[in-house]
C-alpha cells in the first residue's frame, strides 16, 4: 500500500490518499473503512440522457470524479477488487449529486479516505505499508504421489494446486519425475520470491534436486523445511515452526497462530486468559489484559447498527492501549481467526488471573 499524502481536515478528521497494490491492501481497506466515512476517486458512471441531439439509450458510462458518503463495503477477493457504496456527496458532474454509486476498486487505484481514524484502523494502514516490502511466498508441499502449492497472504493462505502421481522409484521413476516437473511448472507461474519446500521423508529432497537440474531459477528461491503432512496440515506445521518468517519477517498469520495456541493452552490450564465480551470487558476494567485479541470482520460489525455484544468494543480497545495492553485484530480468513470467532470473537491474555 502507497500512502500519497495526510493532512487535517475540518471537524478533527483525517483525510489520507492511498494507492492500494495489491488485493492484500484491498482486504486491509475493507476493514478500515465503514459508514460515514467519505471516500472520493476516479470512476465511471451510466448517465441517462434524452436531449434533441441524442435519443435516450439507457445511459452511457461516462468518466468523472466521485465523493461519496460511505453506506456499505464489499472485499471481493476472487474479482480482485472492493465495492464502496454510498450517497455522492461531491461529483465533477453537479447533476449526478445524491445519486446512489458505487466504487469499483482495484489495485492501483488512488483513493481519498476522510474519517476520524481509529487506533487499529491507523495499524492497519501502516501494517499495509510495511508490507508492500515483505517478499510474496509460496509454500509447496511433497510426499510421495503428491505435491500441493500454497500462497501466502495477508488475509490467509491459499491453496493454488494439487498434484498427484505414481509412486516409489525403479520402473515408477518416470512418473515420479512427471509429478516433480509439474510442480516446478505450477512454482515458476507462482511468481513468487521465496519458496518453502516440505514434507515428509526424503521427497522433498528428491525433488529439490530436480529443480536444481531443470528449474535452477526456481530452485534458487527455495528454502526446505521438514513437516509430518503435506497439504493444509503441512502448510500449518510449517507456519506454526516460524519456516515462512525466516523469508518474511513474522507475517500476520504466524503471529496469529501463536496467540491462538497460547490462548488455547491457558484456557485448557485454567490459567490467565478471558474470552467473551463480557469477560473482556471485565478484564479491561481491572488492567489485566496483556494482550486482546478480537476477530476483524466481527469488530466491523459490533462497530455499526447491527452489534450484538452489550459492551462497546471501542472502550475495550481504548482501556487497553490506556492500561498497556497490546491489541492484535485477527483475520477471519485464516483458521487461527476461525478458532476466536469460536471463543466469542474476542478474547485476552492476561497479565493475572481473574477470580
Amino acid at each position: 500500500m502507497q500512502i500519497k499524502d495526510r493532512e487535517q481536515v475540518e471537524g478533527g478528521r483525517e483525510r489520507v490518499t492511498v494507492v492500494p497494490e495489491s488485493v492484500d491492501d484491498l482486504w486491509h481497506l475493507q476493514y478500515v473503512l465503514e459508514p460515514g466515512d467519505r471516500v472520493a476517486g476516479d470512476t465511471t458512471r451510466r448517465i441517462q440522457r434524452n436531449d434533441d441531439q441524442m435519443r435516450d439509450t439507457g445511459g452511457e458510462r461516462e468518466h468523472m470524479w466521485v465523493a461519496i458518503a460511505v453506506e456499505d463495503v464489499e472485499f471481493h477477493k476472487f474479482a480482485n477488487r472492493l465495492r464502496v457504496g454510498g450517497e455522492i456527496v461531491a461529483c465533477s458532474r453537479e447533476d449526478q449529486l445524491n445519486f446512489h454509486h458505487t466504487l469499483n476498486v482495484e489495485p492501483r487505484d488512488e483513493l481519498s479516505i476522510e474519517k476520524r481514524f481509529k487506533p487499529d484502523q491507523e495499524a492497519r494502514l501502516e501494517e499495509a505499508e510495511e508490507a508492500t516490502e515483505n517478499p510474496d511466498v509460496a509454500i509447496a508441499t511433497v510426499e510421495e504421489g503428491q505435491a500441493h502449492v500454497h500462497t501466502v497472504a495477508q488475509y490467509g493462505t491459499e491453496e493454488r494446486a494439487t498434484i498427484t502421481g505414481t509412486t516409489g522409484k525403479g520402473e515408477y521413476a518416470r512418473g515420479r519425475s512427471e509429478l516433480f516437473e509439474e510442480l516446478g511448472e505450477v512454482l515458476k507461474r507462482q511468481d513468487v520470491d521465496a519458496i518453502i519446500l516440505a514434507g515428509p521423508g526424503f521427497t522433498k529432497q528428491d525433488a529439490y534436486k530436480h529443480l536444481e537440474q531443470n528449474e535452477p531459477e526456481v530452485a534458487e528461491t527455495v528454502t526446505m523445511v521438514d513437516t509430518a503432512a503435506v497439504g493444509d496440515r503441512g502448510v500449518h506445521e510449517v507456519l506454526k515452526r516460524g519456516a515462512v518468517a525466516d523469508v518474511q519477517e513474522e507475517t500476520r498469520i504466524e503471529s496469529e497462530a501463536e496467540y491462538i495456541d497460547e490462548l488455547t493452552r491457558r484456557i485448557a490450564d485454567g490459567a490467565k486468559a478471558a474470552y467473551g465480551p463480557e469477560q473482556v470487558e471485565k478484564a479491561a476494567e481491572f488492567g489485566a489484559i496483556e494482550h486482546l485479541l478480537v476477530l476483524d470482520d466481527r469488530l466491523q460489525k459490533e462497530r455499526g447498527p447491527d452489534g450484538e455484544w452489550a459492551i462497546s468494543v471501542d472502550d475495550v480497545i481504548r482501556t487497553t492501549e490506556q492500561k498497556g495492553g497490546e491489541v492484535t485484530v485477527f483475520s477471519s480468513e485464516f483458521p487461527p481467526g476461525q478458532q476466536l470467532s469460536n471463543l466469542g470473537g474476542i478474547a485476552a491474555l492476561l497479565r493475572y488471573r481473574l477470580e
